[in-house]
């Protein structure tokens, strides 16, 4: 089979022989340093948004971070798996350590909730990521498909499991916590990205806390008991 030529997106993702990532995207002898997969985020990061998707090729990111071609595939193994674990990291760097609040108040803690959304998926690296992988999915649907199987911790964790103890309490009917909690984020998140120009605006505070609390209002009167 004849190699794709240097110029072509897809020569970069080759797997190979010799400590060459294979089908699966694993190299012969994986070394998982984590300064090398710092250095590598942070450089694909960088180079994704000033390059775009397409434009961006592994070698450029290698040679920012500092590491081998090689190195990159080893610990990612291939460029779309990267550029799925840039979007990771880059929400992951903003997101709110602290527990849910739970104050007995669904309104007010859903409020504070959205607010805490919002400040990652409008934090100016998320959402130029965001903006390449809508642009990228006609060519590349295997983006979509990586995007929806990430794991976004709040979404999929603290919030349907506040959900779920306000359905147990009597203070909302949750039937779905999971599917609530999706819809709630959905509402004001699109919201908020119409608001900003999908994150090319800023969005001030008083408006991204309305955003918020029309949403959380949203949910608590849909969820009444």
């Amino acid at each position: 089979m004849v190699p794709p030529p240097p110029e072509s997106p897809e020569y970069h993702e080759q797997p190979g022989q010799n400590g060459q990532p294979g089908q699966n995207g694993s190299p012969s002898e994986p070394r998982r340093s984590p300064a090398k997969r710092r250095a590598i985020l942070d450089a694909a990061v960088q180079t994704f948004c000033d390059q775009g998707y397409k434009r961006t090729s592994v070698d450029a990111i290698a040679a920012l971070a500092g590491v081998g071609k090689q190195t990159v595939y080893g610990h990612f193994g291939d460029k779309a798996r990267l550029f799925l674990a840039a979007v990771d990291d880059a929400r992951a760097a903003h997101e709110h350590p602290e527990p849910l609040a739970d104050t007995g108040d669904p309104r007010a803690d859903l409020t504070e909730a959205g607010e805490r959304i919002l400040d990652v998926a409008l934090e100016p690296r998320v959402a130029a990521l965001h903006r390449l992988t809508i642009a990228e999915l006609p060519h590349h649907p295997e983006l979509q498909r990586i995007w929806r199987a990430g794991s976004e911790p709040f979404l999929d964790d603290a919030l349907p499991k506040y959900l779920r103890s306000c359905d147990e309490r009597g203070l909302l009917t949750v039937p779905d916590p999971n599917q609530a909690a999706r819809q709630f984020a959905y509402l004001l998140i699109t919201e908020a990205r119409v608001a900003t120009a999908y994150g090319t605006q800023q969005l001030a505070g008083p408006l991204r806390r309305a955003i918020a609390a029309r949403a959380a209002d949203l949910i608590a009167r849909a969820h009444r008991p």
